[in-house]
C-alpha cells in the first residue's frame, strides 16, 4: 500500500491502513452482527473513526448523516439486520465503511447477492458516493458487466495471477489475452449460441510463464 508491503506494517501503521481502506463484502446477511442493531454497527464504526470524540446528539446526528448518505430512512436505526432488505443490509455496510472516513473501498462481490434491480440500485449509489467522497474502489467479482459499469482500469486474473491489465474499455472490446476472450466469449446473449468452453480444462497450471499457457 502506497509503496510499502502490507506484512511489514507496525501496529499503529496497521490502524491507519484500517481506516484509510475498508472493506465492503458481497453478503450483509453476514457481515453484520445479528444481535446489533444498525444504530449500534455504526456507531461502533465512528468509534475508531475521527469522529470517535462525537457523543450523545452529535454522534447521532453523524449516524443520520451515514444513513442518509446511503439513501437509508433514519428509522432502520433501531432495526436488527434480519429486519431489512438484503438491499438495504448492503446498504448499512457501505455507510459502516463510510463511517471512518476511508479513501479507498475494497469491494468484493457487492452486488452478488442481490437481485437484478437491488443490483443496479446499490450500483449507482457506489458511483455517487465515488463522486461525492473522492473514493477509489477496488473491485474483485466475476461479473463484467460491473466492471465495465464501474470500473476505469482492469486486470484479468488466472489463477491467482495477472494475466491481462489494462483501460477497462480496451481490456473488454480487444482483449489481448486468450483467458480474458474466453471470458468474455463465455457472457450469455440474447438469442445467441452456447458459449463454447476455451481452454483445455485437462491440464493443470503452469508454474512459471503464463499461468494459462498449458491450456491455451
Amino acid at each position: 500500500f502506497e509503496g510499502s508491503d502490507l506484512a511489514g506494517f507496525s501496529r499503529a501503521d496497521r490502524a491507519t491502513y484500517r481506516r484509510t481502506v475498508q472493506p465492503v463484502f458481497q453478503d450483509g446477511t453476514e457481515a453484520l452482527d445479528p444481535r446489533m442493531s444498525v444504530g449500534s454497527a455504526l456507531a461502533e464504526a465512528i468509534s475508531v473513526s475521527p469522529d470517535a470524540h462525537l457523543r450523545g446528539a452529535q454522534r447521532s446526528s453523524r449516524i443520520r448523516e451515514l444513513l442518509d448518505d446511503v439513501g437509508l430512512p433514519s428509522d432502520v436505526v433501531d432495526r436488527l439486520p434480519h429486519q431489512i432488505s438484503g438491499g438495504q443490509r448492503q446498504r448499512v455496510c457501505i455507510a459502516r465503511a463510510l463511517a471512518v472516513r476511508p479513501r479507498i473501498l475494497l469491494l468484493d462481490e457487492p452486488t452478488s447477492a442481490l437481485d437484478v434491480t437491488v443490483q443496479a440500485r446499490i450500483l449507482e449509489l457506489l458511483k455517487r458516493l465515488q463522486l461525492e467522497h473522492s473514493l477509489t474502489y477496488l473491485l474483485i467479482t466475476h461479473n463484467l458487466a460491473i466492471v465495465e459499469s464501474l470500473c476505469d482500469t482492469t486486470a484479468v486474473m488466472f489463477a491467482g495471477r495477472i494475466v491481462e491489465q489494462g483501460p477497462t474499455a480496451q481490456v473488454l472490446t480487444s482483449p489481448a489475452h486468450p483467458y480474458t476472450a474466453s471470458l468474455i466469449a463465455a457472457l450469455p446473449r440474447m438469442g445467441g449460441q452456447i458459449p463454447l468452453a476455451v481452454g483445455r480444462a485437462d491440464v493443470g497450471v503452469a508454474d512459471s510463464g503464463c499461468s494459462f499457457r498449458f491450456r491455451c
